[in-house]
């Protein structure tokens, strides 16, 4: 394996190291550009960037979900240095890509979940959840509303024991939001809004996103 693609515990704190995964299967039809994760950002794509940017962060290993013209995307990026694996049902939604993405991370570890078009996310942020994440918990990136209430975003942590759950739970478009929703008590929401944009990349008017 490559040496980029796999770090030893460094820590003493003795939580479970956290795999990254990264969510990038979908077709980018609004945008109509083709997948999201091909976008160029910083003179590469946003999947390569936001591959490091986990990984540069603090995560023990990464694991790139694709799904929309999977191939293309393999020829036309560089992520032999992580795992990767296809969501043959991406059209079905996002659940698929979240369950893939766990199968395909090591049985031990925690789960920072993260999304392809995010291109704000920094490795500081990265690192900030990372270090603020609590055995038996959900930690996850917040951003103040207007009214300054915290609203939870991307990315997200689930403890490793409650990877499997949250798996489970996952239907249709939603990820893991029904399991959240059902657990309010676990999640502990981080303000990262000082390091970076959680704002996601959807529409035409929001492309200003990849100058960055």
């Amino acid at each position: 394996m490559h040496p980029r693609a796999y770090r030893e515990d460094m820590t003493d704190s003795g939580l479970a190291p956290t795999t990254g995964v990264l969510l990038a299967a979908g077709a980018g039809t609004r945008l109509g550009r083709g997948p999201k994760a091909l976008l160029p950002f910083r003179g590469r794509t946003l999947v390569e960037v936001l591959a490091d940017t986990l990984f540069d962060g603090g995560c023990r290993e990464v694991v790139v979900v694709l799904g929309a013209e999977a191939d293309h995307v393999r020829r036309s990026t560089d992520l032999g240095t992580y795992a990767v694996v296809e969501n043959e049902h991406w059209g079905k939604g996002m659940a698929g890509s979240f369950r893939a993405g766990i199968d395909a991370a090591a049985p031990g570890n925690s789960i920072m979940v993260a999304l392809v078009d995010q291109p704000g996310l920094t490795p500081t942020a990265v690192s900030r959840l990372l270090g603020s994440h609590r055995p038996g918990r959900v930690t996850a990136a917040a951003y103040p509303d207007e009214s300054g209430r915290l609203k939870r975003r991307h990315p997200v942590i689930f403890d490793v024991g409650l990877r499997a759950e949250a798996a489970a739970a996952a239907h249709g478009d939603t990820g893991a939001r029904s399991f959240l929703k059902a657990h309010p008590g676990l999640v502990d929401l981080v303000d990262c809004s000082d390091l970076c944009s959680g704002e996601d990349l959807d529409t035409k008017d929001q492309l200003h996103l990849l100058d960055g």
